[in-house]
């Protein structure tokens, strides 16, 4: 089935064609006419799937069809979500789907001036993507009215439900109508968020599940390497040297991690940009449109980004720390493989690492294939890079050598 034979708008169909989608998805295919009939959904599916537009579609066909002209009698459709980028993201969707249409769609969140985005509210917008933080802060101050709101979107909804979300969406819910439509929308659900789940949907709602058995992407390859924690700098630089024009997501546990392993990598003339919870909002978005513009190719991020960076060529996903839940996993892995797109997950696991590694496998129902390392190429891997680190230093102890020297003379 093709997206021309479906009841939409033909401005949505025009959109679509630009993009290059001719035909739906798994999940766009099973959750579109239900969500048109005004169903409540509960959907999941593997990242890179394309759920966003699988609510998107239909959210901006019906109020396409329902408004009398482009002027906006107040937000008809909210889309919560757990992060900054993925609100960024979402919003730049609902941006190129409803181009050529009535709909107006807008993406608010924290860590920039609120001023801009009060402004642009009051003008009068259809679709509200947002963060909870952001929106009830606009809501307190009269910047958000939800009087007209009857579609409820909530996207990595376990990842909203996990971190203490639950009180937000429940205080949203009080705000609308009470008959409006919940969609929910996800890549992992456990058994005690299913419950959480459950209970913010109508118990008639569709239930959709694609590929239960494994909640990773086909398109995506999973390796293994067995690397001690000391050592694994070694390795990821000598895989970025070996794969010079690869786009590369390294995966890290800590601000503080990523931080370090970015130095580390520019001790040997690698350049990479770190993305986590600590840098303010300006330095995410120019980290991110710097990777995604490929002014350069190395990204190590934190799990506060694992859900927001969509960007369709990304070559290669290295865990550098395995995660401590395993559905993070799926995520991480997920921002590469995307769409028709293949894509290769590489993990570095030590010694204190296995147990979840096992947790992971045991997640995903299948075992990680092991990319052996023989003995003799895992000291020739660290003391070829322990060789280059040594020279670099000496260059930079020169360099600060001449700079000490310069500033003596202009002193004398």
């Amino acid at each position: 089935m093709k997206f021309d034979t479906y009841h939409i708008s033909s401005s949505i169909k025009r959109n679509l064609s630009a993009l290059g989608f001719k035909r739906p998805t798994d999940i766009q295919f099973k959750a579109i006419p239900s969500i048109m009939k005004g169903e409540d959904v509960l959907a999941i599916a593997q990242t890179g799937t394309g759920k966003t537009a699988a609510f998107a579609i239909p959210v901006i066909d019906k109020i396409h069809r329902t408004k009398k002209s482009k002027q906006s009698w107040g937000i008809k459709c909210i889309v919560m979500v757990p992060t900054r980028e993925l609100a960024a993201q979402i919003g730049k969707v609902f941006d190129q789907l409803s181009k050529h249409t009535k709909v107006k769609a807008f993406a608010v969140f924290g860590g920039i001036e609120q001023d801009p985005q009060i402004k642009k509210l009051g003008d009068g917008i259809d679709v509200l993507v947002a963060t909870p933080g952001r929106m009830f802060d606009l809501i307190s101050q009269g910047a958000i009215n939800l009087k007209q709101v009857d579609t409820l979107v909530l996207d990595e909804a376990d990842q909203m439900l996990d971190h203490g979300f639950i009180k937000d969406i429940t205080a949203v819910k009080k705000k609308l109508f009470q008959k409006h439509q919940t969609l929910f929308f996800s890549a992992t659900i456990n058994k005690e968020i299913k419950k959480l789940a459950f209970s913010q949907v109508k118990s008639s709602a569709i239930r959709i599940q694609i590929s239960p058995e494994d909640p990773v992407s086909k398109n995506v390859s999973h390796f293994v390497i067995f690397v001690e924690m000391d050592d694994k700098r070694f390795f990821l630089r000598r895989f970025i040297s070996d794969n010079p024009e690869a786009r590369i997501i390294v995966f890290v546990r800590t601000r503080v991690r990523a931080e370090r392993v970015a130095k580390a990598l520019e001790r040997v003339n690698i350049t990479a940009a770190t993305i986590h919870g600590e840098k303010d909002q300006k330095d995410r978005t120019d980290v991110m449109n710097r990777f995604k513009s490929g002014e350069m190719n190395i990204l190590i991020a934190t799990d506060v980004s694992a859900r927001g960076i969509d960007i369709a060529d990304v070559h290669y996903v290295i865990n550098y720390d395995l995660p401590e839940k395993s559905e993070n996993y799926v995520h991480r892995v997920g921002r590469t493989g995307r769409g028709t797109k293949k894509g290769i997950a590489i993990s570095f696991c030590s010694t204190e690492e296995k147990n979840r590694l096992e947790d992971i496998q045991l997640f995903l129902n299948k075992k990680i294939e092991t990319i052996p390392i023989a003995k003799k190429e895992y000291a020739f891997t660290i003391s070829l890079s322990s060789e280059e680190e040594s020279i670099q230093d000496l260059i930079n102890k020169q360099e600060e050598w001449e700079k000490k020297k310069k500033n003596r003379k202009k002193k004398k």
